[in-house]
């Protein structure tokens, strides 16, 4: 495995690979590498002959007062996980690589950014395509592989890499979870053992609303009922939002009655816990990416 540590270099190993006719495959992560990044690992290993991965915590996708200082940084354990992986190449960036002086450009995606955390995260997903976007433009992978568990970013990433035709195919990979149900997150390290009990209701809200859906509740207003109830916000659990929206657009349902469709009905919920925001979601009927 080899570790880069300039655009350049990283460049320069993708175009070879691509000289050489190899198909390649992507992963790019902020650190603090779990096993939901292995998973993306491993099926992108499985897919394509060559693997690269990036480490980069991008500053611009976090907001003031936002947990840029405090983010968990991982680096030797990450190189391990990517190793045991089989990754071929690591792309660990600096800002002043990706963001050079006087830099100015900005991708934005319109309708897909505004709901779910869209309204409570401003600038974010401005952050979040900007940057992927320019690690596509480095690596130049065939496909690049995403976690479903923030669903809306991998909605806004296969609109923006589509309408700027980067010829990347955009994998979304299945959500991996604690025994409990918990989706697992870098932010999950934050977490106490009273914190745990409490987010396990996340989990359960999902689920039970996922569970009247499939028997027939089609009433939005019955279904958002149904994730209060089970998420019992409070001084514990502060929640930011419990939406039910159209897995294909993020759009409400005007008449509030959620149609089921080949894309399905999403579930998405964003809470936090002393300080610690989480977000978790499922589709009705599940992604046939799983």
């Amino acid at each position: 495995m080899r570790v880069v540590r300039t655009s350049a270099e990283a460049s320069l190993r993708a175009d070879r690979w691509r000289a050489a006719g190899l198909s390649t495959g992507f992963v790019p992560t902020m650190g603090a590498l779990h096993e939901g990044h292995s998973k993306l690992l491993r099926v992108a290993r499985g897919e394509c002959d060559r693997v690269s991965a990036s480490i980069f915590v991008n500053p611009t996708q976090f907001a003031a007062g936002e947990d840029l200082a405090k983010y968990p940084r991982t680096e030797e354990k990450d190189l391990e996980i990517c190793a045991r992986a089989g990754v071929d190449l690591v792309f660990i960036a600096e800002a002043s690589d990706i963001y050079p002086a006087g830099f100015q450009t900005w991708v934005t995606v319109e309708a897909l950014t505004r709901p779910l955390c869209g309204r409570s995260r401003p600038g974010h997903f401005r952050g979040v395509a900007t940057v992927v976007a320019a690690l596509l433009s480095i690596v130049r992978p065939h496909r690049a592989y995403f976690g479903l568990k923030d669903y809306q970013q991998v909605k806004v990433i296969e609109r923006m890499a589509g309408d700027l035709h980067f010829g990347t195919e955009i994998r979304a990979v299945g959500t991996v979870r604690e025994p409990d149900g918990l989706a697992l997150s870098s932010r999950n390290a934050y977490l106490d053992p009273a914190a745990r009990k409490v987010v396990s209701r996340i989990h359960r809200a999902l689920s039970a609303a996922r569970d009247a859906v499939i028997r027939g509740e089609t009433r939005v207003s019955e279904i958002e009922g149904i994730l209060a109830r089970e998420l019992r916000p409070g001084s514990d659990l502060e929640m930011e939002y419990a939406d039910v929206l159209s897995a294909a657009t993020l759009e409400e349902f005007s008449d509030g009655i959620a149609r089921r469709s080949p894309d399905g009905i999403l579930l998405a919920i964003a809470a936090r816990v002393g300080g610690t925001r989480l977000i978790d979601n499922m589709v009705v009927p599940p992604e046939f990416r799983e």
